[in-house]
């Protein structure tokens, strides 16, 4: 046999070696997910076998509660399984959903996940230090500039409506509160919304709330590596670099401004310090000051959740004005009797506003801006009928369930609740903004 027929034997058997190995780690690796899947199936079946839930598909899940009406087709499930029931994504992955305001009151006082990225007593820490941001006494100056903010916003409006065009509100609206937010927590100088270079920061929210949904929903993109390595993937990477991009240059800029004497001395002559500034002079117990990465973490966060929920809930309290011509004209009336004179909104205003007040509560009540937290149980829990989960269990407060539930609210879907004398909300979930589920990529 000639040398060359020889070595092409040899590199055909060497390939077909490395085939077959490659063939025996591949079976393998199978079987190792197949064996996980099992045992994290059953470890499921077995927590939640006090709960009952609608029929499900052993590998998809409850498939009947995804699309466009999976709002509609959960308030089914609230109506026929009380309190709480488990919702399967996929086989091995399903999450306790929440919406009894007692199952939620024993999951929201127990310390968890915070401000969105902090747990145990970090968590404590930084809430501790960050209270003195929200203060009446900085909240009240901050009025006017809210106000100046909202004027600015409806100076385009008139001219766009001057053009007899239809206006897609809620990207006005999201500049406007990121302008708000910008000026009042990270004492920012200029106006997001005459700056154009802010539309990309809002767009990339907007990318990583839809990916996020989309993510969730897709068993092969539960996987980090396989998902990173998508289209969907990909964008969501981008869109969290130009996040923390935004987030980088709002921080520097400050840090900048602090360098120069005169603006140094302003802020110690402050009686209360702004969120940014809290966190940039803030020290540890150790006497150290907070890492880059937990400032910038905070900062994504209330940057975020201060812009974009509120955003949100303004935007659905325009929809159920609009969709309640009656209300939005007693709104009206009240705000007109109030600054009838064309003079600017003031912080004493604010609580001679009744019905208006309790028309954005019934709004928000209707659509929640935040309609589910997730946390993930460290330790078991026991709810109030008996009835327990053990630690590890990944749990969703149905935020838009409680507030269409007909255990909780008789006729949920009518706007008929504005008195006084109802609460618009449980107090118990006065801390749930401290949480939420689309911010994924912050971990």
């Amino acid at each position: 046999m000639s040398v060359s027929a020889l070595s092409s034997t040899r590199f055909a058997g060497s390939i077909s070696g490395f085939l077959q190995v490659v063939s025996v780690l591949g079976l393998l690796l199978l079987l190792l997910k197949a064996v996980q899947f099992y045992l994290q199936r059953q470890w499921l079946l077995k927590a939640f076998q006090q709960f009952p839930s609608p029929p499900f598909h052993w590998f998809f899940g409850h498939k009947q509660l995804r699309g466009d009406q999976e709002l509609q087709m959960i308030m089914k499930v609230v109506e026929n399984f009380p309190s709480a029931f488990p919702r399967w994504f996929w086989g091995s992955q399903a999450y306790f959903t929440v919406y009894d305001p007692d199952y939620m009151k024993v999951i929201l006082g127990r310390s968890g996940y915070g401000l969105l990225l902090l747990n145990g007593q970090p968590w404590f820490q930084h809430r501790r230090m960050l209270t003195p941001a929200f203060h009446y006494d900085i909240l009240k100056p901050y009025v006017k500039t809210m106000a100046d903010s909202v004027q600015l916003m409806l100076d385009k409006w008139g001219q766009l409506a001057a053009q007899d065009s239809s206006i897609e509100i809620f990207q006005h609206i999201s500049l406007m509160t990121l302008d708000t937010v910008m000026k009042c927590a990270f004492s920012h100088k200029g106006s997001v919304q005459v700056d154009g270079n802010y539309k990309t920061y809002i767009q990339a929210i907007g990318d990583l709330n839809n990916l996020f949904y989309s993510r969730v929903r897709n068993i092969f993109h539960q996987n980090d590596t396989i998902y990173s390595l998508s289209s969907n993937g990909r964008l969501a990477d981008r869109a969290c670099q130009l996040a923390h991009d935004h987030t980088d240059g709002v921080i520097k800029m400050r840090k900048d401004q602090l360098q120069d004497e005169g603006e140094l001395e302003k802020v110690k002559k402050k009686r209360r310090l702004d969120f940014l500034d809290i966190l940039l002079f803030a020290r540890t117990e150790n006497g150290d000051s907070l890492s880059d990465k937990d400032i910038r973490a905070e900062v994504d966060t209330f940057m975020f959740e201060g812009h974009d929920t509120t955003a949100s809930g303004l935007s659905w309290i325009f929809y159920a004005l609009a969709t309640h011509p009656e209300h939005q004209q007693k709104c009206r009336e009240e705000v007109q009797s109030l600054l009838g004179d064309g003079s600017s909104i003031t912080w004493d205003h604010l609580d001679q506003m009744p019905y208006t007040t309790m028309c954005i509560k019934e709004a928000m009540r209707l659509y929640p801006p935040v309609p589910g937290i997730v946390r993930e149980l460290s330790t078991p829990v026991t709810f109030p009928d008996g009835r327990s989960l053990p630690k590890g269990i990944s749990v969703t407060l149905s935020i838009y369930a409680l507030h269409h539930n007909p255990k909780v609210w008789p006729n949920p879907e009518v706007c008929t609740r504005f008195s006084q004398t109802q609460p618009f909300i449980p107090a118990l979930l006065r801390r749930s903004k401290e949480l939420h589920w689309e911010t994924i990529c912050y971990e």
